[in-house]
């Protein structure tokens, strides 16, 4: 049985108070005691005002990945008056879970409590917003699931303090190497945000804002195209990745192993190019035009990219022009997998939503350059 299926409640959880650019790193420290050389370019480009850090000034974790889910997935529950125990199933996406195993999905329903359901985890980095949606969505439109969760959450400051980062500095140092950190790994330090958001998916509508989930397409170019950004393992000369196993710990701890790095040369060429190219095509799938679009809800890592992205659907002439955007980027920073729900949730606050309203949800993820789509009508 394929029924309708409706996204009818939205939060979004963020920890601690917001911290201007300014204050970063008091929370994130300086490599070697030093100031950032990149802090102000990237800040200048990403458009970036305040984000989220779930850490103190000592660089102690204040909150866990799971525990910023559960915040969010709590907010749903409270909102429509609901017991864990009357949703059916939990899927979870993240990009940055609190451990390798088992998976965030369990450690999430671990600190819920509550009853028994069935969970989901989602693998990437971006893109396991729209992976754990999908099957949300599955699951309530075969029949098989009255109501579900779909839950994002990302815990990124940690990895990208200071510390992290000192063990391959001295080591350059002492071997007579410019210590300075490579831009691949020092500009993310002022891009990412942690947070959480929640969506559940029922049905049938409820309350005032329900939007009907008329489709969720996503599209991979592995095949064509290589690694971008990584954790775990570092790029080698051919553009394959070495992986952390072949690592010895000290090595792991010498090369920064474990920090998150991008290799940006590759997103000029491929990101935006590729990114309308998925826009086009399901939009074509689909038989919808872009003119009957009334919002559009871009996940960008940047307002630099939010500009690109502009300027390439305006060179193949679609009708999304900026005055359709809406993003919350500048106000609570860039928050990977949880970013898109989390706009979803603020759209209503900021625009005049009317029935019948479509909404165009558009994610990419640079990992090995995968992108997805969704359309959303509002009831």
């Amino acid at each position: 049985m394929i029924r309708d299926v409706f996204l009818t409640t939205t939060s979004s959880l963020f920890p601690n108070e917001p911290i201007l650019n300014e204050e970063m790193e008091d929370y994130l420290g300086r490599i070697n005691g030093k100031n950032s050389r990149c802090r102000s370019i990237v800040l200048r480009q990403n458009g970036i005002k305040c984000r989220y850090y779930a850490l103190n000034k000592q660089q102690g974790i204040t909150h866990t990945n799971a525990e910023l889910a559960k915040g969010a997935v709590e907010k749903i529950l409270e909102k429509r008056s609901l017991d864990i125990g009357e949703v059916s199933l939990l899927a979870c996406g993240t990009s940055s879970p609190d451990q390798l195993l088992p998976s965030q999905a369990s450690m999430i329903h671990g600190v819920l409590g509550g009853a028994p359901l069935e969970i989901f985890q989602s693998g990437g980095v971006c893109l396991t917003s729209l992976q754990a949606l999908k099957i949300a969505f599955w699951a309530v439109a075969s029949g098989e699931k009255e109501k579900a969760v779909c839950c994002t959450s990302e815990l990124a400051s940690p990895t990208l303090i200071s510390q992290n980062y000192d063990i391959e500095y001295e080591r350059c140092s002492k071997v007579g190497t410019n210590p300075y950190m490579a831009f691949e790994k020092d500009f993310l330090r002022f891009m990412l945000s942690d947070g959480a958001s929640a969506a559940l998916l029922e049905a049938q509508p409820n309350g005032d804002l329900s939007y009907k989930i008329e489709w969720i397409e996503m599209t991979s170019y592995a095949n064509e195209l290589p690694t971008c950004m990584f954790m775990g393992a570092e790029l080698r000369e051919d553009g394959e990745l070495k992986s952390w196993k072949n690592f010895s710990p000290q090595e792991r701890l010498n090369r920064s192993i474990f920090v998150v790095k991008q290799d940006i040369r590759l997103l000029k060429p491929y990101i935006i190019k590729y990114w309308v190219n998925h826009i086009e095509a399901v939009l074509a799938k689909h038989k919808i035009g872009a003119e009957e679009i009334d919002y559009v809800l871009p996940h960008v890592s940047s307002m630099f990219f939010y500009n690109k992205l502009l300027d390439e659907i305006k060179a193949r002439n679609l009708c999304l022009g900026e005055e359709k955007w809406y993003t919350n980027l500048s106000e609570v920073g860039n928050i990977a997998s949880a970013a898109i729900l989390s706009a979803l949730d603020y759209l209503p606050q900021n625009k005049n939503l009317k029935s019948g309203d479509k909404i165009l949800l558009l994610v990419p993820e640079s990992g090995r350059f995968s992108y997805g789509t969704a359309l959303l009508t509002l009831v």
